[in-house]
């Protein structure tokens, strides 16, 4: 008898090949459906919130769609953190949930649709009817608006017949969003004119040139204007000649890259929100540098932008380069050779930090500096939120957007580190998955510890900056005299748990310490454990970004 939640399961499993979640006895006949109907594989987590950043770490990793399900109640509402941080950063992914019998709310039964509204996503309720259907319109929600989309079986209906689960069309994908209307196409060409005309170029991407897989015709806007390229934390690694990038803008660049961003007498962002952390709270660019933006936001999205496009990022590129291909003819427009004119990897250099700090604990930039050059090179990094994300997307090269994944920056949460972990490990099979988590968030996320050990295996590491505070409000609220102990935390002994769940837990107190990284990074994956680094660092050294953020606060 196919029941309603089979007609979900197996219409959401034509589209979803992964699902996450915990289960209940909201969704239990949906996933009883999925595992007996389907070729879909369930992974399970142990907190709600993870099973939804499980999903979303997923599609961020490898581009795929996944899902979550959870129970109805208390089930839901644990995933609400977790579903804002998937709609503020336009990751789409599907949330299948139990909800009320459609008799009418029960005593622990909570107004789901209103909270999930509340948070920026939409919900679709499968009915015995049409649960097919509706199935096909919240995965194609998703895909279109870039959004998390739950979609609700109500408890009285899930167990329903519905007959022979029906075919359903595919669903319908908008084209990529081309410029439209002669003053687009004006500013088209005025974009590239100032390229054309510029002594020193500058190209700036951020995670939307990575969605529009606009990587190959960027690098070659770079060639053919010679200029210097540069990326937000989430387009790292997006364009194609490592040995012209800055790294990235903003931050967590470097100070000899900054200085030459401020060099720049034309800047064209592409696909990047130009949030205040990026443009250095309005000193990324210097006074008098053009700025031009490409991006599918209604509208610029920064005051200093003179000049704006709305399209997908490769389309406007590639309009841009027909454009200055025709320049080059008319008016022998040639590249710039700025970027040849100047030490890029100079300019990228760090502070190596002093090893032991003023005191007595670990300096973080030393740590940081060591275990870029000892994680494995196929590295896929996860990233919670927390004043210690500095040190990683300072210290840290990845080779593309995909493999520096930040869960909880773009709703500023911290504590779904260890759950992307899952997500991860299962989008990239073939990588080494390596979190990095504060001891304050690694707290909050410590049941998904062993969903990390169990799903990860020895492709997993975890380091830990464990400097016992919730530093980020140590600097800056320490400092104008409120009072720190709420603001501490016990010393944990993050090793000894790691331990206790079957990873391999190493205390790390000293630089040559981390050698024990390199000795497991010799044995196979199939033969080592789950890593976890507890580093105990110094909570005095300030992360640069932070103090930026400190300056503009004081």
């Amino acid at each position: 008898m196919p029941t309603v939640s089979a007609h979900v399961a197996v219409t959401l499993a034509e589209h979803v090949d992964h699902v996450f979640g915990v289960m209940g006895n909201g969704n239990a006949f949906f996933l009883d459906a999925l595992e007996r109907q389907t070729g879909a594989r369930f992974t399970a987590v142990r907190h709600e919130a993870g099973a939804v950043v499980a999903a979303d770490t997923f599609h961020r990793a490898c581009g795929g769609l996944a899902a979550a399900t959870t129970t109805y109640g208390a089930g839901f509402t644990n995933t609400l953190t977790a579903l804002a941080e998937a709609v503020q950063a336009h990751v789409p992914l599907i949330l299948v949930v139990g909800d009320e019998p459609t008799s009418g709310p029960r005593p622990w039964d909570v107004d789901q649709i209103a909270m999930a509204s509340a948070v920026g996503a939409r919900t679709y309720t499968a009915g015995r009817a049409d649960a097919a259907a509706t199935t096909v319109i919240a995965v194609e929600h998703a895909l279109t608006y870039r959004v998390p989309t739950v979609l609700a079986i109500p408890y009285d209906v899930a167990t329903l017949d519905a007959g022979p689960v029906p075919e359903t069309p595919a669903p319908h994908l908008p084209e990529p969003l081309a410029p439209h209307g002669s003053f687009a196409d004006g500013v088209v060409r005025e974009i590239a004119a100032a390229l054309a005309s510029a002594r020193r170029p500058l190209l700036l991407a951020g995670r939307g040139a990575w969605v529009a897989d606009a990587g190959k015709v960027l690098g070659a806007l770079a060639d053919a204007t010679g200029a210097l390229t540069a990326t937000t934390a989430l387009g790292r690694g997006v364009f194609p000649r490592p040995e012209y990038d800055l790294g990235v803008a903003g931050g967590f660049g470097a100070d000899g890259a900054m200085a030459l961003v401020r060099e720049a007498d034309v800047a064209v962002v592409l696909g990047a929100s130009l949030n205040q952390f990026t443009m250095r709270f309005g000193e990324l660019f210097a006074p008098g540098t053009r700025v031009f933006q490409v991006d599918v936001a209604p509208a610029a999205t920064h005051p200093h932008v003179g000049g704006y496009v709305r399209g997908d990022v490769a389309v406007v590129a590639e309009s841009v380069l027909a454009e200055l291909a025709e320049l080059a003819v008319t008016s022998g427009a040639a590249p710039s050779g700025w970027r040849e004119s100047v030490d890029v990897a100079a300019a990228l250099r760090r502070d190596p930090g002093e090893g032991v700090a003023t005191d007595g604990r670990l300096d973080p930039r030393s740590a940081a500096a060591r275990l870029a050059e000892l994680l494995p090179q196929d590295r896929v990094v996860v990233s919670d939120g927390g004043h210690f994300l500095g040190w990683s997307n300072m210290y840290w090269p990845v080779t593309s957007p995909d493999r520096m994944i930040m869960v909880g920056t773009a709703f500023q949460s911290i504590g779904l580190g260890l759950p992307s972990v899952v997500g991860a490990a299962l989008a990239r099979p073939d990588a080494t998955v390596v979190l990095t988590t504060g001891d304050g968030g690694g707290l909050m996320a410590l049941a998904d510890l062993e969903s990390a050990v169990r799903v990860a295996g020895g492709r997993g590491i975890a380091v830990v900056w464990n400097d016992g505070a919730y530093s980020a409000e140590v600097h800056l609220y320490g400092r104008k005299g409120l009072a720190r102990e709420p603001m501490l935390i016990p010393d944990v002994d993050f090793a000894g748990v790691a331990g206790a769940l079957g990873a391999q837990g190493e205390v790390v107190r000293r630089v040559a310490d981390l050698d024990v990284l390199a000795a497991w990074a010799t044995r196979p994956a199939d033969e080592r454990p789950f890593l976890l680094l507890d580093l105990r660092v110094s909570g005095a050294v300030v992360a640069p970004y932070w103090q930026e953020i400190v300056d503009q606060n004081t």
